[in-house]
């Protein structure tokens, strides 16, 4: 048996043609270059998937030794044909129309209509709230000795109730002065001898510098701005002032 020096590409060419596991390269060689003897015999007419001929190793002696037949084969191109993809199969698409009846439907169709925002309740509509009534009891505003430390209570249960809306009770002034705020130095900016004190566990201030009489008019105000109903306001007012002095 001669043996031959092949190329890399040619070696692989070779392999690729490998109908069964085990086929050597001269049988490969043979039966591409020599149809008329035939099949070799005991040779599988089912090719295998290309995976198995990927792995499948064909022994080739690698010598200097220079076969004639070889070298005729390497000069021959051979090729594999290659098995051209079956065209994709078109499905033509049926014209759509609308119907009568949809026509129809979308026709009846009502005009949509925006969504119409609500009004924000704010805090002058009144509500059913009486939880204040139970904070400023007159028990709790006998703990103070003071008017002005009832007043500075009071103020801090409605902020405490009334947390998200206290902020509106700024709208409350006078004719030359600020009564509510946010700062000792806003107030003292916006009138004089205002005696400004801080709310109680709240970011407020508010003027002190009043009488009894006028304090109870702010807190009135107050109440009514966060909402309270007038029975309650009554009669937290007269908690703090029995005889409206």
């Amino acid at each position: 048996m001669k043996s031959i020096e092949i190329d890399d590409d040619l070696y692989a060419f070779i392999a690729s043609q490998t109908k069964h596991i085990g086929e050597s390269a001269s049988e490969i060689l043979r039966r591409l270059l020599l149809p008329e003897d035939g099949e070799i015999k005991g040779a599988s007419n089912a090719s295998l998937p290309d995976e198995s001929v990927q792995s499948t190793k064909v022994p080739v002696a690698a010598t200097t030794t220079a076969n004639a037949s070889a070298q005729k084969a390497e000069a021959k191109p051979v090729t594999k044909p290659v098995a051209k993809a079956a065209p994709k199969a078109t499905v033509a698409k049926a014209p759509v129309t609308k119907s009568p009846a949809a026509k129809s439907t979308t026709a009846a169709k009502a005009p949509v209509k925006k969504d119409v925002v609500a009004p924000v309740v704010t805090e002058i509509e009144n509500h059913n709230k009486d939880d204040i009534v139970g904070m400023v009891s007159q028990d709790a505003l006998s703990t103070f000795t003071k008017r002005v430390d009832q007043f500075l209570f009071i103020l801090s249960a409605a902020h405490k109730l009334n947390s998200d809306t206290f902020e509106n009770v700024k709208s409350i002034i006078g004719k030359n002065r600020t009564y509510f705020a946010t700062s000792k130095e806003a107030l003292l900016e916006n009138g004089s001898s205002t005696n400004p004190k801080a709310i109680p566990n709240s970011p407020f201030w508010v003027v002190t510098n009043n009488n009894t009489a006028k304090k109870v008019n702010m807190l009135e105000q107050v109440l009514r701005t966060l909402g309270y109903q007038p029975d309650v306001v009554e009669t937290v007012v007269s908690r703090f002032a029995p005889e409206g002095k």
